[in-house]
């Protein structure tokens, strides 16, 4: 039988990320471009799935796009679908007991609730960049530090410090006067980190949080927030290191599920 390939593109606002599935069951290659929606991200991205596959457009039963940009993507793509949907099903596929999803992305924070792989109720903030990936960007800029590098240095805190304004401006205000009082850099990250699960962990109470709790998108690299999410949620949180790609995966099973049809 020949093999079916399935490609799911997720256009986020901060990054481009595609999966290619074989079969709906294995992956062939995937790609992440540190640029969103309105870049040359999205066709870069395209452009080094198909390169490492070794296969052209023509070679791919079916494409969906999801996430922010989704719709730029018409012509190329045969169907558009909702990133939480997509996260939820990328999500089970990677942790098929997953109830809970915390997504937290560039610019939003979602929480799913799952049921047999299939989205039933979720929670978003979108109206405002605390909590969000944009907010830690800030943050470490403010700070002088790699974003990549927050997890690692709020582990070394020894004294908590509270941030307790959720907005971002105030929020830097509030870093930038601990700062100038001789405030511990990793303390005052530990503080963001623990600001930020307090914001999500409101946002996760309102849907209901039961296990399993799985954490998408690339904040779930952070192991700061990871660990503060858990002791506000008081729930493992489980990830994995294709977080950031979930939503392309679950838009390239989607994608599977419509050759199929």
């Amino acid at each position: 039988m020949e093999t079916i390939y399935t490609l799911g593109i997720d256009i986020g606002s901060t990054a481009s990320k595609c999966v290619m599935l074989a079969d709906g069951k294995e992956i062939v290659a995937k790609s992440l471009i540190a640029v969103g929606a309105g870049t040359s991200g999205p066709q870069r991205a395209i452009d080094a799935v198909l390169e490492a596959a070794g296969k052209t457009r023509e070679q791919i039963a079916f494409v969906l796009a999801t996430g922010y940009g989704r719709n730029s993507l018409e012509g190329f793509a045969d169907h558009q679908m909702s990133e939480l949907s997509c996260h939820a099903r990328g999500a089970a596929f990677l942790f098929p007991q997953v109830r809970t999803v915390v997504d937290i992305g560039g610019q939003d924070v979602k929480i799913l609730r799952v049921e047999n792989g299939a989205m039933t109720n979720f929670q978003m903030n979108d109206k405002c960049a605390a909590g969000t990936g944009r907010f830690l960007d800030v943050m470490a800029r403010v700070l002088e530090v790699d974003v990549n590098d927050l997890g690692t240095l709020g582990a070394k805190s020894t004294k908590e410090v509270a941030i307790s304004s959720t907005c971002t401006v105030f929020a830097e205000s509030e870093v930038i006067s601990q700062l100038a009082q001789g405030t511990d850099k990793c303390d005052i990250i530990n503080g963001i980190h623990k600001s930020v699960a307090g914001r999500v962990a409101g946002l996760a109470h309102r849907v209901g949080v039961q296990d399993d709790v799985v954490m998408t998108g690339g904040v779930a690299q952070n192991s700061g927030v990871v660990n503060a999410l858990q002791e506000q949620l008081g729930h493992t949180i489980h990830t994995s290191p294709l977080t950031q790609y979930v939503g392309a995966l679950g838009a390239a099973l989607f994608a599977y599920k419509k050759c199929n049809k």
